[in-house]
């Protein structure tokens, strides 16, 4: 049996973004599903995947048009009540190998429009690897649907294959979810924060820091609960983006409603998150104090290190942070990180150098690698974060962390510590009983 493929941390910096070995790159070899990442491997799996993404937008319904193999995944979304607001187009070999199945969608769309007792605010008709394959042209498609059933019709593409592409499908599905917005009075005291599906955690200190700077009215998708809501986000004077792969709806609404934007990240070393606002605050012409929550989370982090000592970590993917960034923060604050199961990319490959100055034996696996069934732990490991890292060792304590309330800046920090305190906290309880 051969192990699972790993490299360090040393060894990947030292060959460089160009040269990551082909095990690390899921393009270049058969990819495993592993039930350590089925919220993450497939767009439209668990979690906010495409499909539920798509249905974001309040008042909206989704029709599905896929082979039954694509949709049957569906079914983990109708426990979260999503079952009411999708519909499926079915496609059998003959529609795929014809192409006839693009003109039964319009069909569809006005038989949705027909059978509903309240007329939906949009139908996202959501498509899979096939039209990837056959190079559909969803906005032409989307056009006949409007004219069929007189319903705004917006694309989604829940193409696997495009992952790793410059604009993979959760960057798509961001630009469609706020392509209904339409041009309106823009508000200087409001602005819009994009980035994710669902909203900050309330006590994140953005929204005071931005109320400080005069701004009233912050506007999220995940807060809005009606169309009109939904509506007012074009109102916006600016946007801030949190989420790199918002970017592309961020240029789109620049261009469409003339909403400027800025963008941050999400961070967990307290140093670059002061950073950060310090930025926000030139870009946006305030002076934003956030001293005393910047003295909260460095008070909480050494008072986590007091009480736990230097924990040796394994840090996953499936959960609301970078891998590569969240490993480095640990390592920073004192911690070891011993494996990290991530995908590499442009964005984080700058942590993995710093990683490898501060930590060169950490070991890095793909979760998509095919070799990853033989997975074994190899090293003495304290504590995990993540769901896929929880599914490999689940004797460990550790954290999910991949809640729908979504962490961001100090609070993020504290969100994470309090998690870990109270899942290692409950390991020491039982091991004393």
């Amino acid at each position: 049996m051969h192990n699972a493929y790993s490299i360090t941390a040393a060894e990947l910096a030292a060959r460089g973004l160009g040269d990551i070995p082909d095990e690390l790159s899921s393009a270049k070899h058969m990819i495993y599903s592993s039930p350590a990442t089925l919220d993450y491997n497939s767009p439209g799996a668990k979690g906010f995947g495409v499909k539920r993404a798509g249905l974001v937008i309040p008042e909206s319904v989704m029709l599905l048009v896929a082979p039954g193999c694509c949709g049957r995944n569906t079914a983990l979304l109708n426990e979260l009540g999503y079952s009411e607001r999708f519909f499926y187009l079915l496609l059998d070999d003959t529609d795929i190998v014809t192409g006839r199945y693009l003109n039964k969608i319009p069909q569809a769309c006005a038989e949705i429009a027909e059978e509903s007792e309240k007329k939906p605010s949009a139908i996202v008709i959501c498509v899979t690897c096939v039209d990837a394959l056959l190079g559909t042209d969803m906005e032409r498609i989307c056009r006949s649907c409007e004219d069929a059933s007189g319903i705004p019709s917006i694309p989604a593409y829940m193409y696997a294959l495009t992952r790793e592409k410059r604009l993979p499908p959760m960057a798509l599905v961001r630009k469609s979810v706020y392509s209904l917005l339409k041009p309106q009075k823009r508000i200087s005291n409001e602005c819009a924060l994009l980035g994710y599906f669902s909203a900050l955690d309330d006590a994140c200190e953005l929204y005071e820091l931005l109320h400080s700077a005069g701004i009233r009215k912050i506007h999220e998708i995940g807060r809005c609960r009606s169309f009109a809501e939904y509506e007012q986000i074009s109102r916006a004077n600016f946007s801030i983006v949190l989420n790199a792969e918002a970017r592309y709806a961020a240029q789109d609404m620049q261009k469409t409603l003339g909403i400027p934007f800025v963008e941050m990240t999400r961070l967990f070393r307290i140093e670059k998150i002061r950073t950060q606002y310090r930025l926000l605050g030139q870009a946006i012409g305030a002076e934003l104090d956030d001293s005393a929550y910047y003295e909260k989370a460095e008070k909480r982090i050494s008072d986590f290190r007091q009480t736990y000592g230097s924990l040796r970590f394994a840090v996953g993917e499936c959960l609301n942070a970078d891998s590569f960034e969240l490993a480095l923060s640990l390592i920073e604050y004192g911690h070891q990180v011993a494996e990290i199961y991530g995908t590499i990319g442009e964005r984080n490959f700058v942590f993995v150098k710093r990683i490898a100055e501060r930590s060169p034996d950490t070991r890095i696996f793909s979760n998509l690698e095919p070799s990853m069934l033989n997975y074994r732990r190899g090293c003495e490991i304290d504590a995990v974060i993540g769901n896929d890292a929880m599914y490999y060792h689940p004797d460990l304590p550790g954290i999910g962390f991949q809640e729908e309330t979504q962490p961001f800046g100090y609070q993020g920090v504290l969100m994470l510590l309090d998690g870990l305190d109270s899942a290692l906290s409950e390991s020491r309880r039982k091991e004393n009983a």
